[in-house]
């Protein structure tokens, strides 16, 4: 396969997942504002210090108000990240490989992003929740799609690849930024209003419906043991990480458990080494610790895929490939 085909196909794949994500990654906000008592206060700022992208975002809007986070995440096109920017990218990656994709994959793509040209334009702010809903939903359908007319070759693993990297990064974000952020100070840990916040955090992963049926309770240790090493949970880190080893060893032919390039070689490390840890092991670490460096070693296994096959410039104008190799954030 020609590695500009498979980079196309890798990155439409993480933008899809992208835009998705950052829908959930505001949606819980909002609905944490709805549930909240009265007197609480806002915290929209913990959205931007996850992105790393704190004084772009001042830079264009100063403020941080509620409306200026949700238009900056998803409308701005200035933003390579926002949602927007993002269905915008992964659609022209999507034009330079149509004699590729299948044409239903085109379809979805296209209609996904006029959706969201559409959105942006009108822009109400009563109808952002059924939007973002829209969002996830557009991206399950293209995912489902593309499993179902394009062969599951090297192309369709290369995509796999980049949809379950991308949802590995955003599992650690998401979780950190309700451990590290968003609690208001420690004497509210353990409060009615920590829980509501746990249940909003297991729903912007669409997790809590499984969580409930091997957890009874909602505590902040069981719901990061969850979302960080379950094995069967398909948004957990460890699920995620493992299914990308499983598509990079389809493509190169190598053994699991063996390595012949350095791709191979950085995964199957951080994949060994979440198999043998224990929620324990990450607590004495520290949550929002073993978060960054999870974020970290992420990045560093998409740029030592990037390096070993790919090894061009990606379709995109400049500022989106500064922002993809630095792989938001």
């Amino acid at each position: 396969m020609l590695s500009r085909v498979a980079d196309s196909i890798y990155w439409l794949n993480r933008y899809i997942e992208r835009a998705e994500n950052v829908a959930r990654f505001v949606d819980v906000n909002l609905n944490l504002m709805l549930e909240l008592p009265t007197g609480t206060p806002q915290q929209w700022e913990p959205l931007i210090l996850t992105t790393g992208d704190l004084a772009h975002f001042q830079k264009r809007y100063g403020e941080v108000t509620a409306e200026n986070v949700i238009k900056f995440l998803t409308f701005d096109t200035t933003y390579p990240n926002s949602i927007i920017s993002c269905l915008q990218i992964a659609r022209e990656n999507a034009r330079s490989i149509r004699e590729i994709i299948s044409s239903e994959m085109w379809g979805e793509v296209n209609g996904f992003y006029l959706m969201v040209k559409e959105a942006a334009q009108r822009h109400p702010q009563n109808t952002l929740p059924s939007f973002f809903t829209q969002v996830k939903l557009s991206s399950h359908r293209f995912a489902g799609v593309m499993d179902a007319t394009m062969t599951h070759n090297e192309g369709w693993h290369f995509g796999q690849m980049g949809r379950l990297q991308e949802r590995a990064d955003k599992t650690a974000r998401i979780l950190d930024v309700k451990y590290f952020y968003l609690l208001p100070s420690a004497q509210w840990i353990g409060t009615p209003l920590d829980q509501i916040q746990w249940i909003s955090l297991l729903r912007s992963v669409s997790a809590y419906e499984m969580y409930r049926k091997c957890q009874r309770r909602i505590t902040p240790t069981s719901v990061a043991e969850f979302l960080i090493l379950n094995r069967e949970f398909p948004r957990s880190i460890h699920f995620c990480l493992r299914a990308v080893e499983r598509c990079l060893h389809q493509i190169t032919g190598t053994p699991i458990g063996t390595w012949s390039n350095p791709a191979e070689r950085t995964l199957g490390r951080l994949c060994s080494e979440l198999g043998y840890l224990t929620i324990n092991d990450v607590i004495d670490v520290g949550l929002h610790e073993f978060l960054d460096q999870m974020q970290s070693r992420i990045n560093v296994v998409g740029s030592k895929i990037g390096e070993t096959f790919f090894g061009i410039e990606p379709v995109s104008k400049s500022a989106e490939v500064s922002q993809r190799q630095i792989q938001y954030g």
